[in-house]
């Protein structure tokens, strides 16, 4: 059974940073993209990045430059760096895991943490 659990969130001020972590377990497939996803109130979940097994890493538009991507094979860890953070990235932000070629596509993963809440104040 595969588990994927977040963590690493909280409030920030406009500006600041944040690392969130994520580990996958249970994986028995030897290749597997894992991703951030953030969905915010009203909004649709969101592709925010993603990266295989290969360290090729995806982003969305909207955080390029910002954020980064980074993934432990050896430990099954997925992190995502969060600098100059601004309001407009407040979201519960979710992990995601699957032997996809790394989409940012929600819709392509079955496997997902329950998820973190990310606030950041003007």
């Amino acid at each position: 059974q595969v588990q994927v659990v977040e963590s690493g969130g909280g409030l920030v001020q406009a500006g600041g940073s944040l690392t969130l972590s994520c580990t996958a377990s249970g994986y028995t497939a030897s290749n597997y993209c894992m991703g951030w996803f953030r969905q915010a109130p009203g909004k649709e979940r969101e592709g925010v990045a993603t990266i295989s097994d290969e360290i090729t890493a995806e982003y969305g538009g909207s955080v390029k430059g910002r954020f980064t991507v980074s993934r432990d094979p050896d430990k099954d860890t997925l992190y995502l760096q969060m600098n100059n953070l601004k309001p407009e990235d407040t979201a519960v932000y979710y992990c995601a895991a699957d032997s996809v070629p790394c989409p940012l596509l929600a819709d392509e993963y079955n496997y997902w943490g329950q998820g973190t809440q990310v606030t950041v104040s003007p």
